[in-house]
């Protein structure tokens, strides 16, 4: 009975977090919502029939937060609402299979590149090193995008394609990620 009150409280607090995330634009509740679910999709990669191909393409992480940001674009667009968590689960799950088999059909197509970005176990904190990031950037579209960039390891083409609604132009995205990379390179600079 208390374990069942557990998981319940759990999902309750998931939940909450999502909608925060969603209803209010809040990255803090996004991200705790994405951590404290980040594990059971990992699970979901290893368990896939295609991870290994997949990992030649790009690392795990990779799909993991690319599956996390399309749930992200449907709660915004309302295309999936945060009732319950169970719906919540199939359509990451969803998401996950998804980017797994289009970087797959993709990778078939001549002239891709595999991504060198691999998630090294000696590399800082993640959530240290993206509290650095963010304390670098001037607004919220610029942590935004830094998010996309670097936690989610996108591409700006890719970042047009899932985001529409905040970016519409490569062009202009290549341009910010110029801007914030020099704003980094200043400040690790001082």
């Amino acid at each position: 009975m208390m374990r069942q009150n557990v998981s319940e409280s759990l999902e309750v607090a998931r939940l909450e977090l999502l909608q925060r995330a969603s209803i209010h634009s809040d990255l803090e509740a996004w991200t705790a919502f994405q951590q404290s679910l980040e594990e059971t999709v990992l699970t979901w990669f290893h368990e896939h029939p295609g991870r290994e191909a997949a990992c030649r393409v790009h690392s795990e992480r990779h799909f993991v937060a690319l599956a996390f940001e399309r749930l992200r674009q449907a709660t915004i667009q309302g295309q999936v609402t945060c009732e319950t968590l169970s719906k919540v689960l199939v359509f990451l799950r969803v998401s996950l299979n998804g980017a797994i088999l289009e970087t797959l059909r993709e990778s078939k197509r001549p002239g891709v590149v595999s991504s060198s970005w691999l998630d090294g176990e000696d590399r800082l904190d993640r959530s240290e090193l993206w509290e650095r990031l963010q304390a670098g950037l001037s607004n919220q579209q610029e942590q935004r995008l830094a998010y996309l960039l670097y936690h989610c390891g996108l591409e700006p083409a890719e970042i047009v394609r899932c985001c529409p609604q905040e970016w519409s132009d490569v062009h202009e995205v290549t341009r910010l990620r110029r801007i914030i990379f020099m704003q980094l390179m200043k400040r690790s600079e001082l």
